[in-house]
């Protein structure tokens, strides 16, 4: 008998990280599905989502300046030398600007913003729930979903494409001082060819992925802040959980999402 159970010991194990991992998909959906259905209703809490921009976007510019312009210069550093090889260096340009609007530069960007704000969310709603403000907000009829939950999500979903944008921006320029002021190659081979390569399709892409990574970022955080556990061991734990679901999601969505806009 001892011996049956520890046989099935590890189907046990593995069942019950299935049922986890439904029902906290369940409870995820139904928290997006909540928030996305009192958007519509009043009240509009334009000055609380502008706050939240400054919050998410705003404050994250110097990181996403920095990460940018390193990101660009090492990736024209490292392509430089390969391109070297088959004396093609005049695809540098383009080379450097697509990688960084299609994948670089929405997910960097991502990543960057759920370290500095995704973490604050959780930590700031974590606070509020052990503390009974958010209780508070229900005692006096107001809807914590359009206070908390509903700002932060169209802050995220409007900041993300913007910094996205500053990503790329300043590394197609990192890549230019390497590339030009480094290497050798003329201003015009770097960016003529960057305006010959690049279409349109290939910055929605970017756009498409910023807009989805905003809104994952701020709903995973916001949903583990909202549910989190008591005390500050529970803040902890939660905010620990909303930076390394957010990071996990958002590379496993990129995936899913190239292959879909690259089909």
């Amino acid at each position: 008998m001892s011996s049956m159970i520890q046989i099935l010991t590890p189907f046990r194990i593995i069942g019950a990280f299935v049922i986890f991992v439904i029902r906290e998909t369940g409870r995820m959906g139904i928290f997006l599905s909540e928030a996305v259905f009192w958007i519509p209703f009043p009240p509009y809490l334009f000055g609380r989502v502008i706050r939240q921009i400054n919050f998410i976007g705003v404050k994250t510019t110097l990181v996403i300046l920095l990460t940018g312009t390193f990101t660009g210069m090492v990736l024209a550093l490292q392509i430089f030398f390969t391109l070297s090889e088959f004396g093609a260096e005049s695809r540098l340009g383009p080379i450097v600007a697509l990688s960084l609007i299609k994948e670089l530069g929405p997910v960097i960007c991502a990543l960057m913003v759920t370290g500095r704000a995704g973490s604050a969310l959780a930590a700031e709603i974590g606070i509020m729930r052990i503390t009974e403000q958010i209780d508070a907000l229900d005692t006096m009829a107001l809807n914590p979903y359009k206070y908390l939950i509903i700002p932060n999500l169209i802050a995220g979903i409007l900041s993300l494409p913007l910094l996205n944008f500053i990503f790329v921006f300043v590394g197609v320029w990192g890549g230019y001082s390497v590339g030009v002021g480094l290497m050798g190659l003329s201003p015009g081979t770097y960016f003529g060819n960057i305006t010959d390569f690049v279409t349109g399709a290939d910055i929605l892409e970017g756009l498409y992925k910023s807009l989805s990574f905003g809104m994952l970022i701020t709903w995973i955080s916001c949903y583990e802040g909202y549910f989190t556990g008591y005390g500050a061991e529970g803040v902890s734990k939660s905010t620990t959980q909303a930076v390394v679901l957010s990071s996990v999601s958002i590379l496993i969505w990129n995936y899913f999402l190239t292959s879909i806009l690259v089909a």
